[in-house]
């Protein structure tokens, strides 16, 4: 038999979602795999029964349906601040996960560089390694997590084609100011490189803190692409909606990747979203108060039980230092299985997320009822046995 891809070699399956199988096996709470455990918004699953008696079922346009693409326009165009042409700048995708794979292959080449920061979203290597790209890390400094512009100046003087970034980051919980932000646009613009933007938790912001929108700071719009999804901003993560936004030259190549990698989303759930997208600001409003709400919760009791973390400023979750928990010699994806069977709470193991075979950070999420929120804190206060 003749060998098979080497590319596979270089990283393993998603440790995201094998400790979610982990967690269904033992009947554990999931705070590894980041969904809600609570319903979408109503008005999204009526308009879904209707759908499901009046059509779309066929195949829709390769880009995304019409309407669908007109809703994504007006609702990104204005929070973006941006004329956006749902003819011209929009795909439609199976999640911002297909957005992602089908950018890195509509603006590399084998052999150009990538720069991401780290920690980073598990996707993101494997995505750079499949594209036959060579990613550069760049380290977000713990606890707050911020990059030293030196280091990142130091990363763009290597000439990589693209900087991927996750804002409001995955997993470390990092917002990106409006300084930090325009010292990359800045870079960008130096050293003639595209910024792709995974803004998926780009409603999910805590304390006053803004979202900047790299696609709005002046002279990025030209080389900028602007990832998103509806998983996250209208809890229905099963539903595979995503989209790419950018100018018609770049969007033209990312048409392309699509149209022969998954020929278009499902008809039916784009016609039901289209409520969603139509929705008014004050429902962003109520959406990010409850999970503010979730997320005091949960950080006041990661505190009562003395269990170390980083305070998050957007997305739904938050990194812990389990360290003083495990046993000489053991690695942290050992300890995530362990836990996940002994104390019955899922996580994900913080090697996933760094550059790194094993450290003492896991990943928890807290996009969850506040009855699963208060028993996964009880279950977690028993965390010392983890020692024995």
């Amino acid at each position: 038999m003749q060998e098979l891809s080497r590319r596979n070699s270089q990283f393993t399956d998603s440790i995201i979602r094998r400790m979610t199988r982990i967690a269904i096996a033992n009947n554990a709470i999931n705070l590894a795999q980041g969904f809600p455990d609570f319903d979408p918004p109503k008005a999204i699953t009526d308009r879904l029964k209707e759908v499901c008696d009046e059509g779309p079922h066929q195949y829709p346009i390769t880009m995304g349906a019409p309407n669908f693409r007109q809703a994504v326009a007006r609702k990104c165009g204005r929070f973006m601040g941006l004329d956006i042409d749902p003819d011209t700048n929009i795909v439609v995708t199976i999640g911002s996960t297909e957005a992602m794979v089908d950018t890195v292959f509509a603006l590399t080449n084998p052999g150009d560089k990538i720069v991401l920061f780290s920690p980073y979203f598990e996707n993101y290597r494997a995505q750079a390694i499949m594209a036959d790209c060579e990613p550069i890390f760049v380290e977000l400094t713990p606890p707050e997590f911020k990059f030293d512009p030196a280091k990142l100046e130091d990363a763009f003087k290597q000439h990589p084609k693209m900087i991927l970034i996750c804002n409001p980051a995955n997993p470390s919980g990092r917002v990106f100011t409006m300084e930090e932000m325009t010292f990359i646009a800045d870079l960008c613009k130096k050293y003639d490189v595209y910024a792709v933007m995974d803004e998926v938790y780009e409603h999910i912001i805590f304390d006053g803190r803004k979202h900047v929108y790299m696609a709005s700071l002046p002279g990025m719009w030209e080389r900028t692409v602007s990832l998103s999804s509806l998983s996250k901003t209208y809890s229905i993560t099963g539903w595979r909606l995503g989209y790419a936004i950018a100018p018609k030259e770049i969007m033209d190549r990312i048409k392309q990747y699509h149209d022969f990698n998954t020929v278009g989303a499902a008809s039916p759930l784009m016609e039901a979203a289209c409520v969603g997208l139509n929705m008014p600001d004050s429902y962003y409003e109520e959406f990010g108060a409850h999970y503010a709400h979730m997320k005091d919760i949960f950080t006041k009791g990661l505190r009562d039980i003395g269990i170390p973390f980083s305070e998050p400023e957007g997305t739904y979750f938050c990194l812990a230092n389990i360290g003083p928990y495990m046993k000489k010699g053991e690695t942290d994806i050992e300890f995530c299985e362990k836990m996940t069977r002994v104390l019955g709470v899922a996580a994900v193991p913080g090697s996933s997320f760094f550059n790194v075979e094993s450290n003492d950070i896991v990943r928890l999420h807290f996009a969850k009822k506040d009855e699963t929120l208060y028993e996964a804190l009880n279950r977690l206060n028993d965390i010392k046995k983890m020692c024995d």
